[in-house]
């Protein structure tokens, strides 16, 4: 078992890649999506890829919990549950509610998105697992917690909302997109990403320890640039797209 301290200089460097990695999806648009294009080697069917990319952040941190050596109190108990959550929908329903006939993803962002996941999945289900001792007993009652819980379940309420109103725009759309209009989509392009960042910062705050901010900082690496690569997508598709929309954060970004 890792010391705490070995545990967060992995998390810190995991990090530190985390920006790199922002910084080099600002400059390449993962391939995958309405994004697609050729010259990215084999691909995948899109539902498939879906789940192969996603199942690691499920499957990896359960294995960790229950692997761990730490105490299992209640608190852990209820942050791996909501993270699960979480994944359950990501993996076990939202692929399947998709219209992804004929679509398909390079197999290399398949991999990375599988590597990065598995990396992820470990720092997540490894500090559950083996330092759940370090909170109090009353941590669920303190304002991280409650405060953190309450990001969490507004994100993922949003991301939830922006999904299901996205599946129903491309099921009545011959081409599988149309521009998205109401709730938070008068302000942004990919609420669903947004309600996503929201959502882990939100994690993070109820965990208050690197390992959950280094969760949180990856999804806003993945999702920002493409939030960002999406709503220059709508600007060139479509000439009627509502010019004061921002990409994922109101009025800002």
């Amino acid at each position: 078992m890792l010391s705490l301290s070995s545990f967060y200089l992995i998390v810190y460097i995991w990090i530190a890649v985390a920006v790199f990695t922002f910084l080099l999806l600002l400059r390449i648009s993962a391939p995958y999506g309405r994004h697609s294009r050729p010259g990215w080697g084999p691909q995948i069917g899109n539902r498939t890829g879906w789940i192969l990319m996603e199942l690691p952040a499920l499957a990896v941190p359960a294995i960790f919990f229950f692997l761990g050596q730490g105490e299992k109190n209640t608190v852990v108990w209820v942050l791996f549950l909501l993270f699960i959550v979480h994944y359950v929908n990501r993996v076990l329903v939202f692929p399947f509610r998709l219209r992804t006939h004929g679509k398909k993803m390079p197999l290399v962002i398949v991999f990375m998105a599988v590597f990065f996941n598995l990396v992820n999945g470990f720092i997540i289900g490894y500090f559950l697992g083996n330092y759940g001792g370090i909170y109090p007993a009353g941590w669920l009652s303190g304002i991280p917690f409650i405060a953190g819980l309450i990001l969490f379940i507004a994100g993922m309420s949003l991301n939830w909302w922006a999904d299901n109103k996205l599946i129903q725009l491309r099921k009545s759309s011959a081409n599988g997109y149309r521009i998205p209009r109401g709730g938070v989509f008068r302000w942004v392009s990919c609420p669903n990403h947004l309600g996503e960042i929201v959502e882990w910062a939100g994690y993070a705050v109820m965990m208050w320890n690197p390992a959950g901010l280094s969760f949180a900082v990856w999804t806003a690496a993945n999702l920002i640039p493409r939030a960002r690569d999406h709503h220059q997508w709508y600007k060139e598709t479509f000439e009627d797209y509502p010019p004061r929309r921002r990409a994922v954060i109101p009025h800002v970004l």
